[in-house]
């Protein structure tokens, strides 16, 4: 009856939640089948537990805040964004700046006798886990548990007995070794290491060359270590088993590519559900899109779990591209993570992350029904936005979309710019900068970012402003505009409306690109030189995802 009634109240603030529907990407097709990518976004690293009924899922989320994001399931195919465990990174003077590819690597999440908790691997840092008793928050301040450099991809597993043992990869780039996994024991309640890692499997000159990632589990007495391995864009799934947390452990690959499209099928979560079956997420790299989330059903066969498609002979299934979906206790409704932002709540939208720690300068929410941006004030030394720490991001939904925005750009001075962009390691942003008392609507290119390359800036129209103001210590002028871009395949073109009913194209299609370690990101941007002069800013009054 105790664990009942705690099922029922971790479900009361997911139920509050919003029903969001996507116009995009819904895997649900309605008729007891899911199709894959069950989310097709940029869910890097994907973990989950199962709590009775429900399942939360986590991420990896790098630089980007908030951070660790906690999306829930009844049916592990229907999600919806419920909270993030982490607000901000730690140290200060690293992260309160953009850190590209820093941060968060690979975390696992887990229940044990009433609580949730999340660890991490930061490659520069340590080991960190933060604790709540309801997955939608709030979560506790991380606690480093072993500081360090070059432990990622940790999970812990909690024995029969109460002891508590930790599993984890290594990053070559700051140990200079890789391709081993080890298995350390930590007090009791997870806190801290009483013992030191010892190596129990080696993938180097091997196939299983790139083993990380793993995940640890316990099944009929056998210690499970479920790992990817063999690189990130063309590798495959491992399964390892033993007797003994230290091993020795005997490994299967238990998911390859086969004759799919579905390249390097692995790393990610397997699920024992109430109804008695399991399954397997995973993710996809899709480049430019980032890596997104499959659902693969778990065949067990000789006590190895087959993952997708059972082959004939041998133990290494396919990934399912069309599939039943799970059984679950009862009706599920249709739900995605949410998109469209009609920024008409006094808080941030869940889908949305920051590319450095949250200030209140780089915006907030306004009692009008709108999201305000300020301008950020760059250096003398800017070289471009990959510097930048206030774009207000989210992960593209689909192969194919439209994102469009209604903003107003209040503007206090010469330079200071505003607009749509498209944020990889080349981006692509329609701009409006102040020039004068006039506004220039600007197609900005910039590739290879990450690199300091200067932006290619072109210029589309010349605008006058819809209002300006007449009483202020520092008059404005204001510009009310609709941006939008379309990506349809990996490339992205703009176009710009003054009236919200015809739109004009703004220039050719562009590539999109990958960031450092995530999927290109969709959302606003302001800026403005350094200097004295009052900020301007950027009203959003709504952003959709559209077909």
């Amino acid at each position: 009856m105790k664990r009942k009634i705690l099922y029922l109240l971790l479900a009361l603030p997911l139920a509050a939640n919003a029903q969001y529907r996507s116009e995009v990407w819904c895997p649900d097709n309605g008729d007891g089948t899911y199709t894959n990518p069950v989310i097709n976004a940029d869910y890097s690293d994907p973990d989950v537990c199962v709590v009775g009924d429900d399942y939360y899922m986590t991420a990896s989320s790098f630089n980007c805040i908030p951070g660790l994001p906690i999306l829930h399931s009844k049916d592990l195919v229907n999600w919806q964004i419920v909270g993030h465990a982490l607000n901000r990174l730690t140290p200060a003077e690293e992260f309160d700046k953009p850190s590209h590819g820093n941060g968060v690597w690979a975390p696992s999440i887990r229940y044990h006798d009433g609580m949730f908790y999340i660890y991490w691997g930061d490659p520069d840092q340590g080991v960190f886990r933060v604790t709540a008793t309801n997955p939608a928050g709030p979560w506790s301040e991380p606690l480093c548990v072993i500081p360090g450099k070059g432990m990622i991809d940790t999970t812990p597993l909690w024995d029969d007995d109460g002891r508590c043992y930790l599993v984890n990869g290594w990053a070559n780039s700051r140990s200079r070794f890789a391709s081993v996994l080890t298995v350390r024991e930590l007090d009791s309640e997870g806190r801290r290491p009483i013992s030191d890692p010892v190596i129990v499997f080696d993938g180097n000159g091997t196939e299983n060359r790139t083993c990380e990632g793993p995940k640890f589990y316990k099944r009929d007495g056998w210690y499970w270590i479920m790992c990817p391995a063999g690189g990130v864009p063309t590798g495959f799934q491992l399964a390892m088993r033993a007797k003994s947390p230290y091993g020795p452990y005997e490994s299967k690959v238990v998911l390859a590519q086969g004759t799919t499209a579905v390249n390097g099928p692995h790393q990610g979560g397997w699920v024992h559900t109430s109804q008695g079956e399991d399954w397997f997420l995973h993710f996809q790299d899709k480049e430019c899109y980032g890596r997104v989330v499959h659902l693969q059903p778990v065949t067990w066969k000789d006590n190895w779990p087959v993952m997708g498609k059972v082959p004939a002979k041998g133990y290494c299934g396919e990934p399912v591209i069309t599939w039943r979906k799970p059984k679950t206790g009862g009706n599920v409704q249709v739900v995605n993570p949410v998109e469209s932002d009609e920024f008409n709540e006094p808080r941030l939208g869940l889908q949305w992350q920051w590319h450095a720690n949250y200030d209140q300068k780089f915006g907030m929410p306004t009692a009008f029904g709108t999201y305000r941006i300020y301008t950020h004030k760059v250096s003398e030394q800017y070289a471009n936005l990959w510097e930048v720490p206030n774009l207000l991001l989210q992960k593209t939904p689909a192969d194919n979309f439209t994102a469009t925005t209604r903003l107003r750009f209040t503007s206090k001075a010469d330079n200071q710019v505003g607009g749509l962009l498209v944020m990889g390691l080349d981006y692509f942003a329609l701009t409006l900068k102040r020039v004068g008392d006039k506004f220039l609507l600007q197609l900005v290119i910039c590739k290879a970012a990450d690199k300091g390359t200067p932006e290619q800036v072109t210029t589309i129209a010349t605008l006058n402003p819809t209002e300006v103001d007449k009483i202020d210590y520092q008059p404005g002028i204001h510009e009310d505009i609709w941006l939008r871009v379309r990506v349809a395949d990996g490339q992205c073109r703009f176009s710009y409306s003054t009236n919200g009913k015809k739109y004009q194209d703004a220039g050719q299609s562009y590539t999109m690109k990958e960031g450092k370690w995530i999927g290109a990101k969709v959302g606003l941007m302001a800026i403005e030189p350094a200097g004295k002069t009052n900020r301007g800013w950027i009203d959003a009054d709504w952003f959709r995802i559209t077909k």
